[in-house]
């Protein structure tokens, strides 16, 4: 049920039961952030900073929200939530320094205004993309009830990302969860210059919560103190009792979205409207009025408060400013990882590529004692291909996660985790399916620790690959899409022993990685491997074959097929490379042979164009050109989506344009 709106007119600050110190206290965290954004006003009009999102009008969601929490809390604000920074007393000089692009800022120059986060307050900022934040609000919720912590996440949105799917996915999983989630939706009736009822269609955003089977409540916004005292009594609620909370707050935009926007859009009585239900001067009104405050005592404080402004504003000009250095920018994409050799130990026996991967996920979660593994029907059912079957009884259902069908809110949960400080790992059912969380993979996962410094400690598992006649949505190998993007790790092992021990470091480590395994694969390939745990580190191909004619580079499928060519053409003397990891790529091994061969071909099962090996042709052709006796070759699928039929599958696979092409480049 929601509660229904007191008169915004009314501004009744007199029934709330607060106390005269925190009743001041909470005037002077509204009072900060307004004259903070006055100054910056005046700072963006003389082009000392780029850019500004007004919050004037709205601050009281953000004081009176983060007053009532602890700062051990997580909050996820956005780029109109000044006061949710200030309110948790991030020191001046950092926001300038951040807002100025400044090397002290929070992202070292990398990224603007609120787009950053610090685990010291607990605060994860916005991504512009603004719906993925929900659905990390939900994993960092998960990772306090997993570790019992009795937490409490707030995560803020517009009501205009109300209308992303994002919304919609972190509503139904925190739900189905019972994840303590404040949901704050700032409903300021402009989404840019998109209004309201433009943007939905039901009366309140909050009675969106009904199909969901969640509580709402509605909250008159420009009223500090109703939110402050409501949002305090929710949140006690909530640690004795975790389940979402959509919150909806009633307020208003009273500049452009930015300032460069303006409000030309807005009907003047509606802005006239509104201005007179300004939050600051009414409450301000309010403690004049019953005493609690003189004209004396806000004089004084305004002044205080515009003399630290300037003298952190002073201190930010007068930060060093960046030095751009190559070599940092490439290494801050990843979060630094320590590989930890373990040694392949006691007996082994022949197994097949998917046992491999179940038994190399089991001992990753057997060692990291809170690793969480989420995804589609992998509890009781043991995943689509069977690989989780038994993880549910031996590890319980608060580590092996069912997840409703949303890929977007599942990989974004466990970006929460891995900000709660726990590792995940995610299974999408088919990599085809990846596209439906592609968002929050290439612009949050990829991107966060070049960002602010926090990993994305995930591993999703890509079953992916065609030659089991699956069709256009359930056959793809897609790995170009991520190799191309910097931040992300990209595995693809051939073998059984590689799967394992390559999927055990992925666990360990802390960054992002996408793990192929191809279907077929899966129950087709037998190898030796050992029953204990080991691990195998990322970028160090291995030599299948060797030979003096020709290179071969491949990966996945591509190298049994391979090998199946040569075993037909015992003629041929070839290196074969099997790259097993694409990001980091093992060069250094792939020149020494062409070096030593001086003829390559480069034999994958993705589509040709765009592929990920015209980029390993171009590095060789950069890097080995004068060694080289012929053009450097690539065979690759053909341009078409992957089909159905047999015969139409053999056709658009590249094994027997291989075999054809080698032979070619032999005779060169």
């Amino acid at each position: 049920m929601s509660k229904k709106i007191e008169s915004l007119s009314l501004m009744d600050f007199s029934h709330f039961s607060v106390s005269k110190s925190q009743q001041l206290e909470l005037y002077k965290k509204l009072l900060l952030p307004r004259l903070i954004e006055e100054k910056m006003l005046v700072l963006l009009r003389q082009g000392k900073i780029s850019k500004w999102f007004s919050g004037i009008g709205q601050e009281a969601i953000s004081v009176g929200v983060t007053s009532a929490l602890k700062d051990s809390d997580y909050i996820l604000p956005m780029h109109r939530n000044l006061g949710v920074f200030t309110s948790r007393q991030v020191p001046l000089f950092k926001l300038f320094c951040q807002w100025q692009g400044k090397l002290d800022g929070f992202t070292k120059g990398r990224d603007r205004s609120f787009h950053f986060g610090s685990q010291y307050f607990n605060l994860v900022g916005m991504i512009s993309h603004l719906g993925p934040q929900m659905g990390v609000a939900n994993g960092i919720a998960l990772a306090d009830l997993l570790k019992m912590n009795k937490g409490v996440t707030a995560v803020f949105s517009g009501e205009g990302g109300t209308s992303e799917g994002d919304f919609h996915e972190a509503l139904n999983v925190a739900s189905v969860w019972n994840l303590p989630v404040l949901f704050c939706i700032e409903n300021n009736g402009y989404g840019l210059s998109t209004p309201t009822n433009e943007q939905y269609n039901c009366k309140n955003i909050a009675d969106r919560a009904l199909g969901y089977g969640m509580r709402s409540v509605i909250l008159n916004g420009n009223n500090i103190l109703e939110v402050y005292t409501e949002i305090s009594k929710i949140a006690k609620e909530l640690r004795l009792n975790p389940e979402p909370v959509l919150i909806e707050f009633k307020t208003f935009r009273m500049r452009g979205h930015e300032e460069a926007s303006g409000t030309k859009y807005v009907p003047q009585e509606l802005m006239d409207e509104w201005a007179a239900k300004d939050p600051l001067q009414n409450y301000q009104n309010y403690l004049l009025d019953h005493q609690l405050i003189t004209k004396d005592d806000i004089e004084q404080m305004s002044s205080e408060i515009k003399s630290d402004i300037d003298g952190a504003l002073q201190q930010a000009y007068a930060a060093p400013d960046i030095i751009p250095n190559e070599a940092i920018e490439l290494a801050d994409c990843y979060a630094p990882f320590q590989y930890e050799d373990f040694k392949a130990e006691g007996p082994s026996n022949e197994i097949r590529f998917i046992d491999a991967i179940s038994d190399g996920l089991r001992q990753s979660m057997e060692k990291h004692e809170d690793l969480v593994f989420m995804g589609q029907d992998i509890a009781e059912y043991g995943g689509a291909f069977k690989i989780s079957e038994g993880y549910l009884e031996q590890f319980g259902k608060a580590r092996v996660r069912n997840t409703p069908i949303c890929e977007s809110g599942i990989v974004e949960a466990a970006m929460g985790l891995s900000i709660g400080g726990i590792k995940s790992v995610v299974e999408l059912q088919f990599s085809d399916f990846v596209t439906s969380g592609f968002n929050p993979i290439v612009n949050y996962l990829a991107k966060v620790h070049y960002r602010w410094g926090q990993n994305a400690d995930v591993v999703l598992r890509m079953p992916c690959g065609a030659g089991v006649a699956a069709g256009p949505f359930h056959s793809q190998t897609n790995e170009a899409w991520f190799t191309k993007t910097p931040g992300l790790k990209v595995v693809y092992p051939a073998f059984p022993y590689d799967a394992k021990g390559l999927l055990t470091t992925a666990v360990n480590d802390p960054n992002p990685v996408m793990f192929f395994e191809h279907k077929a694969l899966y129950r087709s390939v037998k190898q030796e491997v050992p029953d204990g745990y080991y691990t195998i580190p990322f970028g160090e191909a291995v030599l299948r074959r060797t030979g003096d004619q020709v290179t071969i580079v491949a990966y996945g499928a591509a190298v049994h097929w391979a090998i199946a060519t040569l075993n037909d053409m015992p003629f041929v003397s070839a290196d074969l490379i099997d790259l097993n990891s694409l990001q980091p790529l093992d060069t250094e091994t792939i020149y020494a042979s062409v070096r030593k061969t001086g003829k390559a071909i480069v034999f994958h099962e993705d589509t040709m164009f765009g592929g990920i090996g015209a980029d390993i042709a171009s590095l060789i052709a950069d890097n080995c050109f004068e060694f080289l006796d012929a053009p450097v070759k690539r065979v690759a699928s053909i341009e078409t989506p992957i089909p159905f039929n047999p015969l139409l599958e053999k056709q658009f696979l590249p094994q027997e344009r291989f075999g054809k092409t080698l032979t070619s480049i032999l005779s060169y």
